[in-house]
């Protein structure tokens, strides 16, 4: 198929275009949220960029939607409405906002465009209204394991964490600074050690490194620490987990699905997750354990073949608009890898 979308989610973006699909990414020659393209990813050649004004409608078939507003910009642009006259998809990678739980989704009145959510957690809180939905859970291209864990400090992957707070969970980044060091990797993480106080003794940053220089970075941390409060399941876990880290887990949103307590440590009370950082880092073969069970765990659920073979089942259902058909195949699906697993 011939899929048009946005480069607007770089990590996820990295996991569904390497599908036998063609790809269409957008470009402007200032770049910026409607025209990044590629962006010197190295992707495959099945990725383009294009000017969405030289594409013709019946070229396309189908467009992959991340944002309400490019409900609007393919009709301005194409002259066709997504859903009714050229079949769509919206992805929501985002928790909702706001007035949780009872958040209405921006595709909420819209019939003839399905939601696609990344998590359960996502479809469960977001009031989808009207919108057929279904979920497709994350995977990613695996990295390898890399873990060393010879650096005794906690990594941190996150971005812009002083202008997004306790979403996050900076303010408990000090927390953990007192009982190891942290290295944080992320957009504007520089602003972190004079919003946190936290000395240079206790916080590297080291900012947004290429994936391949994060990934061979962050192994060498001793366990990986993840205290986000209320985002979407973070690919950087995910990452970290495919590494063979031990993680250490604040059990909110996705979190508790992904992160089971072999693979380090999962917890709403932060002093147990505290205790158990303390103990990583004093005893790095326990912590090396708990890495290679976060890994199995993770290639289990999360590999990057259970994911393009969802999403090619989920564009042939658009295209041939049969979504509930969809769902009850996933069902089944569901019930077949539990049964499976037992």
């Amino acid at each position: 198929m011939r899929l048009l979308l946005w480069h607007v989610h770089g990590s996820w973006t990295d996991a569904f275009v390497r599908g036998r699909h063609e790809y269409l990414l957008p470009v402007l020659p200032e770049g910026g949220a409607w025209g990044l393209g590629r962006a010197d990813r190295p992707w495959p050649d099945s990725v383009r960029e294009v000017s969405l004004a030289s594409l013709e409608a019946d070229s396309i078939d189908a467009v992959v939607l991340q944002r309400p507003e490019e409900i609007a910009e393919v009709s301005r642009v194409l002259g066709v409405r997504p859903g009714p006259e050229l079949p769509a998809i919206y992805v929501e990678h985002n928790t909702p906002k706001g007035n949780v739980p009872f958040a209405r989704h921006p595709l909420a009145e819209q019939r003839d465009i399905p939601i696609a959510h990344v998590t359960h957690f996502n479809e469960l809180f977001w009031d989808n209204g009207l919108a057929r939905t279904l979920v497709i859970e994350h995977g990613i291209p695996d990295p390898g394991y890399l873990y060393s864990g010879d650096q005794a400090e906690l990594g941190v992957v996150v971005n812009e964490p002083v202008r997004r707070g306790r979403v996050t969970g900076t303010d408990l980044l000090p927390r953990f600074a007192s009982v190891a060091p942290l290295r944080v990797f992320g957009m504007r993480a520089a602003e972190l050690p004079e919003a946190t106080g936290i000395g240079p003794s206790r916080l590297t940053v080291r900012g947004d490194l290429p994936t391949a220089g994060l990934h061979a970075e962050l192994a060498r941390c001793r366990a990986y620490l993840h205290p986000m409060r209320w985002t979407s399941l973070g690919l950087s876990l995910l990452e970290a987990m495919h590494l063979g880290m031990p993680v250490l887990a604040l059990a909110t949103t996705e979190a508790g699905r992904a992160v089971p307590p072999e693979a380090g440590a999962i917890s709403t009370d932060v002093d147990e997750l505290r205790r158990c950082a303390r103990m990583l880092v004093d005893e790095p073969e326990e912590a090396r354990r708990r890495g290679l069970a976060a890994r199995e765990a993770v290639l289990k659920r999360y590999g990057l073949a259970r994911f393009l073979a969802d999403w090619d089942a989920a564009l042939t259902a658009v295209a041939t608009q049969s979504v509930e058909s969809l769902r009850h195949e996933q069902r089944v699906l569901v019930s077949d890898r539990e049964r499976n697993t037992r």
